[in-house]
């Protein structure tokens, strides 16, 4: 604990601030509108802010390079609207079309990422463009302003849908034991090469959270949630729960545990040192590109299977300006080298608890939108504090 308040007093703030927004948020919205806080309202929060938080996810890897992605919301329309085509019109199978919407995803990445990192045009620039193309792209996919129903029960389930309790306890258990064994080895292992390794204190500490909190979440996502049980049963952890966790965990091993995530943290804290140290630097911009745009294209089939239909704003609206925001208030920088996947699920639950409790209380989108841009203003102005901060103690 000394050395966690020695690391905030020297600016490293984390996911504190975005922590402690949530608990204040969920605190006022619960005492405000007691339904915040019930067993359905809970799962709400999970699908609302689904499709939002993985496109923030891919953000990340972008905004670790100190660049921007304008396009990445009406990439992921392109990507649903190819997913609706090809499940209603070319009668494809779902997993060939989400094959072909993810691969789409990839192919619009690299495509940007190649003009951002070869021909050195300015990421806003590239993306901007791509951000008004999309518009196009998304209006010729679906003829114009049509909507495109997405029908296929796997597709649908995705958002819509929930587990098994029993499933859902097996899932949970399975997590915390699989993330239990990974810090125990981690330690053992880094002990063994007389590194430096957390006390077995912290890593129980570390074990004990998260198993508290996955339980309780699970314990109350099992809750029944109709409101006539006897004709329509809702409970169970929603499937697409499993998804963001199972993207998290890969994430945050891409970024921390492998050669490719060092590197994509020394390019984004200072790209010239990193090439002299042999670092590919146009390789990994074009990569960063490339994972945020497939990350693009599956928040585009959650939101699909979330709405069951495409139709000309799907990606578009606030979608992309609540995915960056996302990633900001969660902790990522947007001067590049600092930020973990985990800051998108952060920022995610703050935007989604703020949309849904404002909503409770009865509020219009144009309060809800100043209220995110304030927060999302506050949360670039701790980024911009603890930057000054950390460089003055350094």
């Amino acid at each position: 604990m000394r050395e966690w308040f020695a690391s905030v007093r020297r600016g490293n703030l984390g996911a504190l601030p975005a922590i402690a927004g949530l608990l204040v948020l969920c605190t006022v919205f619960t005492i405000m509108r007691p339904r915040f806080f019930s067993a359905g309202n809970f799962a709400n929060l999970f699908t609302q802010g689904a499709a939002v938080t993985v496109i923030a996810m891919g953000l990340v890897f972008v905004l670790l390079l100190g660049e921007i992605d304008l396009s990445a919301g009406f990439a992921s329309g392109v990507c649903a609207a190819v997913l609706a085509i090809t499940l209603d019109q070319q009668q494809f199978p779902w997993y060939a079309s989400v094959g072909i919407a993810i691969a789409t995803g990839l192919v619009i990445g690299l495509i940007l990422g190649f003009l951002v990192a070869k021909l050195n045009i300015p990421s806003f620039v590239v993306t901007l463009a791509a951000f008004l193309a999309f518009q196009g792209i998304v209006l010729l996919i679906v003829k114009d302003g049509n909507i495109v129903p997405v029908r296929d029960e796997v597709i649908v389930a995705l958002a819509n849908k929930n587990m098994p309790p029993l499933l859902g306890w097996i899932v949970a258990g399975a997590g915390v034991l699989g993330y239990a064994a990974i810090q125990i080895v981690s330690a053992v292992r880094r002990r063994a090469r007389q590194a430096t390794a957390p006390s077995w204190n912290v890593l129980a500490l570390r074990i004990g959270a998260l198993a508290v909190l996955t339980v309780t979440a699970v314990y109350v996502l099992n809750q029944e949630r109709s409101r006539n049980a006897l004709i329509s049963s809702l409970k169970g952890v929603p499937y697409v729960v499993p998804l963001i966790v199972v993207l998290l965990i890969a994430g945050t091993f891409l970024l921390h545990r492998t050669a490719y995530g060092r590197h994509l943290y020394a390019v984004g804290g200072n790209r010239e040192a990193a090439r002299r140290a042999g670092i590919n630097v146009d390789l990994m911009r074009i990569s960063a590109f490339v994972i945020c745009s497939g990350l693009a294209a599956v928040g585009g089939i959650i939101a699909a299977s979330r709405a069951t239909s495409v139709d000309p704003n799907t990606g578009g609206s606030n979608v992309l300006l609540y995915a960056v925001g996302a990633a900001v208030i969660g902790g990522t920088s947007l001067f590049g080298g600092k930020g973990r996947v985990l800051d998108a699920i952060l920022g995610g639950a703050v935007i989604a608890v703020i949309d849904n409790g404002m909503g409770l209380m009865g509020y219009t989108s144009g309060v809800k939108y100043v209220v995110t841009g304030t927060v999302l203003l506050l949360a670039a102005s701790v980024d911009a504090l603890s930057r000054k901060r950390a460089s003055t103690s350094s």
